[in-house]
């Protein structure tokens, strides 16, 4: 039997499907939910099937609704709320930091808040400052709250379904790059761990260990790295609490070098915690300093001269991972896809 091949966003879509088919106890709300695009098509015709008591539109109250959802949750409901951008979320972040991430510690383990806040994050037509920010580090310094980013289809079904049944509160953070890429998706409500790395290829020289839609990226690196000799490692996080870090450590004792990648800022950041990790724990294997690649510590422009220059690519990848590996050879830079590099393609359209 042929795998069967769908797009990231159809996995989302499936999972949250299948969950409310399943349990009556599911409910799916968000800004922009049951409307005709559907956020990026990952919730589009589940209202039909489901109706307006179960997959609902919010009101533009972010820090208001998201205290509803937690009271759903704590009332035996297993909600998944939507967050069409990460940057509304900041408006739940008393919620989510100070209420839901600390139920189950305060009463003892007697209550639970099974909440999931699908988070969307990335950029995509110079939308700027405001609207293409990756906060995840925020989340994740938060004890109580589960943060995952999945980079693959397969991934972002598994992890949701998991996610829905976890009794803690689970962020999912999804980068507006991955919705088009596709993968083998297994049918049913199959689960994915909610922690743990992926080896997603094998290399012998150095590792590429990276978040969410930064995993494409080091793949990419990866195949322009074996053109000039370079046999790189690439390892997906996936979990960024909790940070797998017996995978990638088994990865750095084998290559002795690390290049750690994300999609937010380097400063203060999820790269920053891997290196420190790996440092810690593999300071003898490592043969130079690990190299962190993220974004810049300044807010996201908007136009695309800027962005150009702003967002790191699977060229910045390959090039650090040369210079870590005392390499004289040169990678050329891949033609782009569109003219403007804040576009993957041309079949990538939005901006919901």
């Amino acid at each position: 039997m042929s795998e069967r091949i769908i797009k990231y966003s159809e996995a989302i879509q499936e999972a949250q499907a299948e969950c409310l088919r399943a349990d009556p106890s599911v409910f799916l709300i968000g800004l922009g939910v049951p409307g005709p695009t559907g956020i990026f098509g990952t919730t589009r015709g589940l209202v039909d099937e489901f109706g307006p008591d179960r997959v609902m539109d919010m009101p533009a109250s972010e820090g208001g609704m998201t205290g509803v959802v937690l009271g759903a949750a704590v009332s035996g409901f297993r909600p998944i709320m939507v967050h069409m951008r990460v940057d509304f979320a900041v408006l739940s972040m008393e919620t989510l930091v100070n209420q839901a991430a600390k139920w189950h510690y305060m009463y003892g383990g007697k209550m639970r808040a099974p909440l999931v806040v699908r988070m969307i994050i990335g950029r995509g037509w110079g939308q700027g400052p405001q609207h293409s920010q990756s906060l995840q580090a925020w989340f994740a310094h938060v004890p109580g709250l589960k943060v995952v980013m999945p980079a693959t289809a397969a991934d972002a079904k598994g992890m949701l379904v998991s996610a829905v049944y976890d009794d803690a509160p689970v962020i999912i953070f999804e980068h507006r790059w991955l919705y088009s890429v596709t993968g083998p998706v297994s049918p049913g409500l199959a689960r994915t761990p909610l922690e743990g790395a992926r080896v997603m290829r094998s290399g012998r020289d150095v590792t590429l260990a990276g978040f969410s839609y930064m995993t494409i990226e080091n793949m990419r690196a990866a195949e322009m790295l074996q053109e000039v000799g370079i046999d790189a490692e690439v390892v997906d996080l996936r979990s960024l609490t909790p940070i797998d870090y017996e995978t990638v450590g088994e990865s750095v004792r084998k290559t002795g070098r690390l290049v750690a990648s994300d999609t937010a800022h380097t400063d203060f950041g999820a790269t920053a915690e891997v290196v420190a990790g790996v440092v810690e724990r593999c300071f003898a294997s490592l043969k130079k300093a690990p190299v962190r690649i993220g974004l810049p510590f300044i807010p996201t422009p908007t136009t695309p001269a800027l962005a150009d220059l702003y967002y790191p690519r699977a060229i910045d990848i390959a090039r650090a991972a040369l210079k870590l590996c005392d390499s004289t050879r040169e990678i050329a830079d891949l033609p782009a896809k569109t003219p403007w590099r804040d576009v993957p393609d041309s079949t990538f359209t939005g901006p919901y």
